[in-house]
């Protein structure tokens, strides 16, 4: 079917509506469903759809219930194949066809054997005609996390570093160092909000007792689950993190032999834990993230420092470089960065670059990830 200009337009206002809700639907994938009719005077939108908080209800239900009887004979647009199986609620394809949908357009394909080709071929069997692979790259992209834990079996690693001019993540024994400025920051707790998990090492977390929260105002209850990676369990219970285990969850990633006591007093102010298997004395980070796929986390943001940052890069676990360079040296004495603009590991390429006040933002993405067309 033939795709115009209205097509990708509508496409891309669902792309931003699923972005509202991006790491608040746990295992699901954030989806935007719009449906568009056109009585003579133009198309309009006459019902929205977002995945909602929590996985459910689908996009398509939320949509079609907007729309009502107006949804008979107009258009869908959705970022993402249309389910096929009954789980708890009928697959969004059938619902389509019951409300009389005439046209789907959609946008990414769903890699979930489940799904994958079964939606559409419910919706052609339902006479409704079908476009795909609309926007697919832009929808992939904000389904990055979904796509790639249905496909690897584990969340999205996203490494975020803030870099000097001289290419420094920091100062040693000197704790957090300000290397970009407010509108930098801010980006970052945008990032924040829009994961399912943030990860710190030990070492981070001891040196800089960080908070890993989202405070952004009117967004602090988007904050992700804070994860570190702590094979002895030795974050200190009077830490910022361990403080507010109850108001946003931290989880531990230990040995499983980690100090019995330590485990308890941490245990006792909220702090949970994930028993890891372990190769050469550290975390064994492969079968670390596929626990954390099975908990539900499609996305993982890793914040530091340069020893976890080079450890995910070594295993190749690194799905997108978020690398944030300010006009700040540092000097002598600086925590050389193990990666920066001018040495990206191969199997990356530039997606976009941003400038943030008197920061530059450069974002990289693995050239195998899963940005999946029709």
């Amino acid at each position: 079917m033939s795709v115009g200009d209205t097509d990708r337009r509508f496409m891309a206002a669902a792309i931003r509506l699923a972005r509202r809700n991006l790491g608040l639907t746990s295992t699901n994938p954030s989806v935007g469903t719009l449906i568009v009719r056109d009585d003579g005077a133009g198309p309009r939108i006459v019902g929205r759809g977002i995945t909602a908080i929590g996985g459910r209800p689908h996009a398509e239900a939320e949509a079609l219930a907007e729309a009502g009887d107006r949804a008979r004979g107009a258009t869908a647009y959705v970022t993402l194949e249309p389910c096929a199986h009954h789980g708890r609620t009928p697959p969004c394809a059938e619902a389509l066809v019951r409300a009389g949908i005439a046209r789907v357009v959609g946008a990414a394909a769903d890699p979930d054997p489940r799904v994958s080709g079964k939606g559409y071929a419910i919706l052609e069997a339902g006479e409704i005609d079908v476009a795909t692979g609309v926007l697919a790259n832009g929808a992939s992209d904000m389904l990055s996390g979904y796509l790639t834990r249905s496909v690897k079996k584990r969340p999205e690693v996203t490494l975020k570093l803030a870099v000097s001019s001289d290419g420094m993540i920091g100062c040693k024994g000197e704790g957090q160092v300000a290397i970009t400025g407010p509108v930098s920051r801010r980006q970052v707790h945008r990032i924040r909000a829009e994961s399912d998990a943030i990860l710190v090492g030990i070492g981070t977390a001891q040196a800089d007792d960080p908070e890993l929260t989202c405070r952004l105002p009117g967004l602090e209850r988007r904050s992700p689950i804070r994860i570190i990676l702590d094979r002895d369990a030795r974050l200190s219970p009077t830490s910022k993190l361990a403080a507010s285990a109850r108001d946003t969850p931290v989880l531990l990633a230990t040995a499983i032999d980690a100090d019995p006591g330590r485990r308890a007093t941490l245990e006792g102010l909220g702090v949970g834990f994930i028993a890891c298997e372990e190769h050469e004395g550290r975390i064994a980070l492969p079968e670390f993230l596929e626990d954390l796929a099975a908990r539900g986390v499609l996305t993982l943001l890793v914040e530091g420092g340069a020893e976890t940052a080079r450890h995910f890069l070594a295993e190749g676990l690194v799905d997108r470089l978020v690398l944030f360079v300010g006009l700040q040296a540092i000097g002598d004495g600086g925590i050389a960065s193990p990666v920066d603009p001018a040495a990206i590991p191969n199997g990356f390429r530039l997606l976009r670059r941003d400038v943030f006040g008197a920061d530059v933002c450069f974002e990289y993405v693995r050239t195998d990830g899963c940005s999946l067309e029709s």
